[in-house]
């Protein structure tokens, strides 16, 4: 990367619909466990989606997760998981201790507010809409920034926070925006990664509904784990889900000064716009992000050994992202592809930080984690390298290259590397 400063990870936290830590989450991707349910949800009845089981209680005390949101109680659970990882310890540290300005938070996010204006609307509903019954939390819960705010106020972090707007491409978008300000040398270390609170507003199912983009059931495949199906044949759409991801990042001499363990390093990574239709992606626009974190990274296609690919499950955003991934990686038979949104639904902002994590652990254990729920492709959609069914062993994995698009045509490419 052409600039000053080596940005690395060094601490994971997350919840993910198969798992609360890591170390669960790896093991259910190396052995096709997923995380898909039926779910009821107001006005639509029973749907599908990914939903995460962590524990809320862990950082926060009843009366502050009554105050703030679901999202916010992710950023927490995931932001305190990775700064314990990462050995960064807060408790104890009063407010005048440099390292509370030294942190910045970093969170993307799909949408927000939606989820409590929903239930505002719903509760004064039952009281004739009188307005003396919406809650006066509600402005604090809605605005932008409240996922990474309530991260700030749980911790006492005094340093700058915001959420980053990006729509599926959050995750992805908030790790870069994270590495920038700690190469600028505004911060020491970084909270950066993704959350999803997405499937508790109801308005997010009727929509894809609408689009005639709502993974769904048949009496042939009753089964709701086998509902995601990237790439697939027979694919039918996007199961919506929830879940986070947050690392601690830092520059490289920062963490060699305090002996931090390092899962990777952030190498090289694309941002552009489509700006071709409102939810359909461009292949040509995706191919181009791609080759322009391979120049920033300084590599070439055949220096990648995975690629993490966004694929929705959605019969016309996947064909896109497949010629895309054909046009690059296509001559260069050591590329391997996978996709992760068949054991976890797609996560929305969360989606490229917790797709990221499921593939770091390959930096050590050798192991490209599968494709769930493919079996072949169709003719629109088809490529080479796909590790589909079961795990496929490498004899070393040295660099991942994580994809994240989202509406309005934005495309984001992380590139990390393994340390050594």
């Amino acid at each position: 990367m052409a600039l000053k400063e080596r940005i690395v990870i060094t601490g994971v936290g997350l919840t993910a619909p198969n798992g609360n830590d890591l170390q669960t989450y790896r093991h259910a991707l190396l052995n096709n466990i997923s995380g898909v349910v039926k779910w009821e949800t107001r006005h639509m009845g029973e749907v599908l989606a990914g939903v995460c089981d962590f524990d809320e209680m862990k950082y926060q005390k009843r009366k502050e997760r009554r105050r703030g949101t679901r999202a916010g109680s992710i950023a927490i659970y995931c932001g305190n998981e990775a700064l314990k990882d990462a050995d960064v310890i807060l408790e104890g540290v009063d407010d005048g201790d440099p390292l509370r300005k030294e942190i910045g938070i970093y969170l993307g996010i799909t949408e927000h507010g939606n989820v409590e204006t929903e239930n505002e609307v719903w509760n004064v509903g039952q009281f004739d809409n009188d307005v003396k019954f919406w809650s006066h939390h509600h402005n604090p819960r809605t605005v932008a920034n409240n996922p990474a705010g309530e991260l700030s106020l749980n911790t006492g972090i005094i340093g700058p926070h915001m959420t980053v707007g990006a729509a599926c491409a959050a995750g992805n978008y908030a790790l870069i925006t994270a590495a920038q300000n700690l190469m600028l040398g505004d911060v020491k270390y970084a909270l950066a990664g993704g959350i999803s609170e997405s499937i508790h507003t109801f308005g997010i199912f009727a929509s894809f509904n609408s689009q005639g983009a709502l993974a769904h059931l048949s009496e042939e495949q009753p089964d709701p784990t086998k509902a995601s199906r990237p790439f697939d044949k027979d694919r039918s759409g996007i199961v919506c889900s929830e879940g986070g991801c947050v690392y601690v990042l830092e520059t490289l001499s920062h963490a060699l000064e305090r002996g931090a363990k390092i899962y990777g390093e952030l190498v090289g990574y694309g941002v552009n716009t489509d700006s071709t239709d409102f939810v359909l992606p461009n292949s040509e626009r995706q191919a181009e992000c791609m080759r322009m974190a391979l120049e920033k990274a300084d590599m070439t296609p055949a220096d990648i050994d995975i690629v993490n690919a966004h694929a929705t499950g959605t019969p016309l955003g996947d064909a896109q992202e497949a010629k895309a991934i054909h046009t690059v990686f296509g001559d260069y038979p050591n590329v391997r592809v996978n996709a992760t949104k068949g054991f976890i639904g797609h996560c929305m902002g969360a989606a490229g930080a917790l797709e990221l994590a499921g593939n770091l652990p390959a930096f050590d254990d050798g192991y490209i984690h599968p494709s769930m729920n493919f079996e072949a492709f169709d003719d629109t959609c088809k490529f080479a390298g796909l590790v589909a069914g079961q795990p496929e062993k490498a004899d070393s994995i040295n660099t991942i290259a994580n994809m994240s698009s989202g509406m309005l045509g934005i495309n984001t490419v992380i590139i990390v590397k393994k340390y050594q």
